[in-house]
């Protein structure tokens, strides 16, 4: 198995060749009504969006929320609470 490069989020490693999964549940710029179900452990809420990881600052586990996503990777979104 060979390693290529490191995440910068999250701290883990994506095999060469495989940096795209496939289409995305979402888009940049778009709204989404998500809950919150869990902490990262950097301190990001995190909400799923079909099963896709998004990244929220500021949110609290529970809470139902409106989310912009502002950018998009290979395995995970990060939005903002609007």
């Amino acid at each position: 198995m060979s390693f290529g490069k490191r995440s910068s989020y999250g701290g883990g490693y994506e095999r060469k060749g495989e940096s795209s999964f496939g289409p995305k549940p979402v888009e940049i710029g778009k709204e989404y009504d998500v809950k919150i179900t869990e902490r990262s452990d950097r301190g990001d809420s995190i909400a799923r969006i079909q099963g896709f990881v998004v990244f929220v600052r500021n949110g609290k586990v529970g809470d139902d929320v409106k989310v912009k996503v502002n950018s998009i990777g290979s395995r995970f979104a990060i939005g903002e609470i609007v």
